[in-house]
């Protein structure tokens, strides 16, 4: 069984495979009993937006992990995915900036993203 935070690590290298850029994993444990992790990424446009929450569905569904809840699909300009003990939020640049969770939840950890580029740099 995968825990919460190999999901979010999960959730973030699917992100990044479909292009997500400014990828943040927040462990929120201790601030809510919301969830344990926020991974938090930007898209481009809504396009991009919509193919980053298909790319994550995807990787984590053949990971057997499957959203119990998903919001914003129709705008696509901030995508929820609720896993639970993990949240992923997809953005849109403008909206990212506009609703600023990365302010708001300043307090968290923040844990570094287990992606190609990051490992390639250790």
């Amino acid at each position: 069984m995968v825990n919460a935070l190999e999901t979010a690590q999960m959730a973030a290298l699917a992100a990044d495979g479909k292009k997500a850029y400014d990828i943040l994993i927040l462990d929120i444990r201790g601030l809510t009993t919301v969830a344990d992790y926020f991974v938090i990424c930007s898209g481009s446009n809504t396009t991009q937006v919509g193919a980053i929450a298909d790319g994550v569905g995807q990787k984590l569904a053949a990971g057997n992990i499957y959203a119990s809840h998903i919001e914003g699909e129709a705008e696509s300009t901030w995508v929820l995915m609720d896993y639970g003990d993990v949240v992923v939020h997809i953005f849109e640049e403008q909206t990212r900036a506009y609703y600023g969770l990365d302010r708001l939840w300043s307090d968290a950890a923040r844990v570094a993203p287990e992606l190609p580029a990051t490992l390639a740099a250790r």
